[in-house]
């Protein structure tokens, strides 16, 4: 393992506890320590020296790199491929951007060194006790590593979260959507807490049992349960609820971005994700937002509705909405892994994330099983168990959404995702008029419902 950090390290003692005989390296003599402190009797060989850390590899070496994604992976990678020999394998377990995974496995193919994306999620907690992990590359070089991943993934039901996704980049693109998703869901969750604090006023204690009684149900989820718990959180220094003293600026490290980017470049919607990334972005102008509230200003919020029922639509369109986002993901993995050739098997992911990572929750299970009925699945919001869930409480996200609109709070998420499910039902758009527009103004051209092939009209003749 290159980089001791929280993951690395935790990943090492995880191999360690489960009998394998591993080497940790870093050049913070600090984070060596830390790690010979924590090892105690177990088989880590912890170094700060690189020749002794190449050293201490069986041959062919396999070595794990868990450092920041961009230069610090080209770095690491240019220091370690001097002391490489053939048939050595280098595995990138960090967030880097899948199309610098493809040239990283190209430039170090000519020197005969195996590369191989891997992503992790878990965090600490899940690189310790079980993550779910993503690797991509050759077959080859994951059935090397295979016993060692399968033996630290998380599990369900026995099987191992983990498995081989694909050549190439295929595991980080997956890790980078999975992301995205991510992303998506933390926004929606986020605006269900705007809702719940301005609109019905709820308390701290409120809002801790409101979340753990969702997942209780069908929202079940970490990110449900984490979001329980912070509400419980209580600030050391100052004696009140943490969440409260906490700045309301969220920031990112380019996995939400780059997904979004990705989805734009193979033309597959995904707005829900597309708006969570920019409101982490107008979350940083707080000053500036501090300015419009004076300009904007709303009068005061005196819900006088039935509390219970708004409740239950909230919820309702809480779920619809995360439903959403997941099928906005995986249709996106879908037109990656034919457009890059990537093979990827769509319930295989839906099982792999259905623990230890950071999206797992049990509507994983319901698109692990839409996927297997049908492989061929175009779009999960097309399975008939998915559409009918969604029916089921479309209602209440309308109404969620009238009302947040009416008192003029914030919830982009939540409307994304009913705009993008009203679009995605619609046997006609008025897409027609805007390709009339680009036909007027730069000859574009556009297609006939009556004819095939192309055709151009000059819009202001006869006029």
């Amino acid at each position: 393992m290159v980089g001791l950090g929280v993951m690395g390290r935790n990943l090492l003692l995880n191999m360690a506890d489960h009998g394998f005989s591993v080497a940790g390296y870093d050049n913070d003599p600090a984070k060596v320590e830390t790690l010979r402190k924590e090892a105690e009797k177990r088989d880590i060989h912890c170094t700060g020296n690189l020749q002794d850390f190449i050293a201490s590899l069986q041959k062919p070496r396999s070595i794990i790199l868990l450092v920041p994604a961009g230069a610090p992976v080209d770095s690491v990678i240019n220091e370690l491929s001097v002391h490489l020999e053939r048939e050595d394998l280098i595995i990138d377990s960090g967030n880097s951007y899948f199309k610098d995974t493809n040239l990283r496995t190209i430039r170090l193919k000519e020197k005969r060194i195996l590369f191989m994306g891997m992503g992790i999620s878990g965090g600490e907690e899940g690189a310790r006790h079980g993550a779910s992990i993503m690797p991509g590359g050759l077959k080859g070089a994951y059935e090397r590593v295979k016993p060692v991943l399968e033996a630290v993934a998380a599990r369900v039901n026995g099987e191992p979260c983990v498995t081989y996704l694909g050549p190439f980049s295929a595991g980080h693109f997956v890790k980078m959507v999975h992301n995205g998703i991510e992303y998506g869901l933390m926004q929606l969750i986020s605006e269900t807490y705007a809702l719940m604090k301005l609109v019905l006023g709820f308390s701290e204690d409120e809002l801790q049992r409101i979340y753990s009684e969702w997942n209780n149900g069908e929202l079940n989820g970490f990110l449900m349960e984490i979001t329980s718990n912070i509400f419980g959180k209580v600030d050391e220094k100052t004696g009140k609820r943490l969440i409260d003293e906490i700045l309301d600026v969220a920031r990112q490290k380019g996995t939400g971005m780059w997904t979004s980017q990705s989805a734009m470049e193979l033309q597959v919607p995904v707005p829900t994700i597309d708006i969570a990334v920019a409101m982490r972005d107008l979350s940083v102008f707080e000053k500036q937002r501090e300015m419009a509230g004076k300009i904007y200003q709303y009068p005061e919020i005196h819900f006088k509705g039935d509390r219970i029922k708004f409740l239950t639509q909230l919820r309702n369109a809480l779920y619809v909405s995360m439903l959403t986002t997941y099928a906005q993901g995986f249709a996106l993995l879908a037109a990656a892994s034919d457009k890059y050739g990537y093979h990827l098997d769509l319930e295989t992911v839906a099982r792999i994330w259905r623990n230890g990572c950071i999206i797992r929750s049990a509507i994983l299970d319901d698109i692990q099983a839409a996927f297997h009925a049908n492989h061929d699945l175009l779009n999960l919001l097309l399975d008939p168990p998915f559409s009918r869930k969604i029916k089921e409480s479309l209602v209440n996200l309308r109404q969620i959404v009238c009302q947040a609109s009416t008192i003029g709070i914030s919830i982009p998420g939540i409307m994304a995702s009913l705009s993008y499910l009203d679009a995605y039902r619609s046997s006609w758009l008025p897409a027609n008029l805007i390709q009339a527009q680009r036909d007027y103004f730069g000859a574009h051209t556009y297609e006939r419902i009556d004819a095939k092939g192309t055709y151009h009209t000059e819009w202001l003749k006869g006029l």
